[in-house]
């Protein structure tokens, strides 16, 4: 009993601690195959088999109802604690690969996600894309203005130079 306790609790550590939970069936996946999702997962999350019952526990302690009629057949859940677009990515692929991976739902923002928003989710580009992005049209918008700024003097030069050249040849 003291066992399942210190489970429950753990679990309940993690739900709290977790910035996304995304749930899975890996019903027919081989060790091998787990330990490679593990791995593809491990930089942003934690995968983990689960209990059913005592992550039900668990979820419900941490404030979250809606695992409550995913948790059937053989689970597992993705703890993130990293970027939540990356793991979602990264199940999309293996899931590609590996069909038997069954994204059931999840919890990110404190709000409950299906699977079809998980996909979603997944399909969002990284945060340092869209970081780059902005990085991209920041630089373009400074050079922009740097020619602006750059064109009224270009062209007080050519003017200037304009009338040296007219006076040198009237005199």
């Amino acid at each position: 009993m003291a066992n399942k306790e210190a489970t429950v609790a753990e679990l309940s550590a993690l739900f709290h601690s977790s910035k996304a939970v995304l749930l899975t069936e890996y019903r027919g996946l081989t060790v091998a195959q787990l330990k490679q999702l593990r791995a593809a997962l491990r930089e942003d999350a934690t995968y983990a088999v689960v209990k059913n019952t005592l992550t039900k526990i668990a979820a419900n302690n941490a404030g979250i109802d809606s695992f409550d009629d995913l948790l059937e057949g053989p689970s597992a859940i993705a703890f993130v604690h990293g970027d939540t677009v990356n793991v979602a990515k990264a199940m999309r692929d293996f899931a590609k690969a590996n069909p038997l991976l069954v994204v059931k739902g999840g919890y990110f923002d404190g709000n409950p996600l299906t699977a079809a928003e998980v996909t979603k989710l997944a399909d969002l580009e990284s945060r340092e894309v869209v970081l780059a992005k902005l990085a991209g049209a920041v630089k373009a918008s400074l050079f922009g203005a740097a020619y602006m700024f750059n064109a009224p003097l270009a062209q007080a030069a050519r003017a200037v130079d304009a009338l040296r050249q007219k006076q040198e040849s009237a005199s």
